[in-house]
């Protein structure tokens, strides 16, 4: 890997960790930035590079520095929303694979990778809510109030992060390949 490759992937490790802390309190699952970040890392680095910044991000999480929202650690993994996490990693991967297709990617394709990128973090946190509060926790949770707390009442912040991240990134794109070269992988 590149030197500047390493940089731009520890950048959005940081930032998405910084974005765990700007938050708003919602019932249940927390509204932070991270997933402004992680959507950023795919676009702007590819999937490759983005995922593996949210890769490194949990690492470090996992190994007990408190950049989650709630804090670190290996238990982290049975916190119901940990899921979430996990999405982001995919999305990130998935985000940028679709993003980056073309060099100057329109605000059309990066709005559409964005929302691919959020419908797979859903899916992975609510999934894994229902698993952990199912099995782990023994509180279970309906269906009903599992798509309430977990998507409903999040997903209109959510939805204006891929607004902003597409707009970021299609100022962003230009400046970066000028500054850097391609840096996708």
């Amino acid at each position: 890997m590149k030197t500047k490759n390493l940089i731009l992937v520890a950048l959005f490790t940081a930032l998405t960790a910084v974005g765990a802390f700007i938050r708003i309190p919602v019932p249940v699952v927390p509204f932070t930035l991270q997933f402004l970040f992680t959507m950023l890392a795919g676009l702007l680095l590819g999937g490759t590079l983005g995922a593996t910044s949210v890769l490194v991000y949990i690492i470090l999480g996992l190994l007990g520095l408190p950049v989650f929202t709630s804090g670190g650690g290996i238990g982290y993994i049975f916190q119901p929303t940990f899921g979430y996490i996990i999405g982001f990693c995919i999305a990130a991967y998935v985000t940028g694979k679709i993003a980056n297709k073309t060099e100057n990617p329109s605000y059309k394709r990066l709005l559409a990778a964005n929302f691919i990128g959020l419908l797979i973090v859903y899916a992975a946190g609510m999934v894994y809510y229902w698993a952990i509060s199912t099995f782990y926790l023994g509180t279970g949770i309906g269906l009903w109030t599992l798509f309430l707390y977990c998507f409903v009442l999040a997903v209109p912040g959510d939805i204006l992060l891929c607004v902003v991240a597409a707009v970021l990134a299609k100022r962003l794109i230009p400046i970066l390949r000028g500054r850097f070269g391609s840096i996708t992988a």
